[in-house]
């Protein structure tokens, strides 16, 4: 019987003969030491090749079949191949279409036009908005805190086109644009209100999605009403 890695034996290992590429058979003072060592492979490695705890306390014996991790090495190389391939061939269609002459665009059937407007993402027309009303101009209240909160992690429907404010200063229905310290322009209406912005009347919180929300959470902003 051969001891395993983790019991030191005086008897000096044999080196296992091999049955094939990826089978070797134990021989007399033989250890998963030995057998790793002998194939380059570690301890570990040869462990987890023949179903065994890695660390744990490998008993061998003489004669037993001994597996090599290298079939599971080339076996998991080539099962990569196919999966590359496929995910190679979305990323090049992506490219072809992202590189598509004027000439090819300019021929689009109408009604591939129409299906691309109708799927058109939320995030696409809340830009397309501000860009169109960014010309507008109001009347300055000057400088407010600026907050943000996602209504509906707050079980309310009113959805983000809102902002709440201290009434007495902003009335709802109040249209207003508000001009970030970064310079990101948001057109909302004063639909709400809420104890942080009737104690502070230089106030506002803006509705917006969590995902959306700036990292720093609280800022600057100029606010006008138009």
């Amino acid at each position: 019987m051969a001891l395993t890695a983790m019991g030191a034996t005086a008897k000096t290992a044999q080196a296992a003969t091999t049955i094939d590429s990826t089978h070797v058979s134990v021989e007399a003072g033989d250890t998963y030491k030995s057998i790793a060592a002998a194939n380059g492979l570690s301890i570990a490695e040869l462990e987890q090749a023949n179903g065994r705890e890695v660390g744990g306390f490998d008993l061998i014996f003489p004669g037993e079949t001994i597996t090599l991790p290298t079939a599971q090495a080339t076996t998991n190389t080539q099962t990569q191949t196919p999966t590359q391939a496929a995910t190679t061939a979305p990323t090049q269609q992506a490219a072809q279409t992202q590189t598509q002459t004027p000439t090819q665009a300019a021929t689009t059937a109408p009604t591939q036009q129409a299906a691309q407007t109708q799927t058109q993402t939320p995030a696409t027309t809340n830009t397309q908005t501000q860009t169109t009303q960014s010309s507008t101009t109001g009347t300055s209240h000057g400088t407010f805190k600026i907050s943000f909160y996602d209504p509906a992690v707050l079980g309310s429907n009113m959805g983000y086109s809102g902002v709440a404010a201290n009434l007495s200063v902003f009335p709802k229905g109040t249209q207003l644009k508000i001009t970030l310290a970064d310079g990101t322009v948001l057109y909302r209406t004063v639909n709400d209100t809420g104890t942080f912005a009737y104690s502070n009347p230089q106030q506002l919180d803006v509705a917006m999605p969590n995902a959306q929300i700036p990292s720093y959470g609280v800022t600057s902003a100029t606010v006008e009403v138009i």
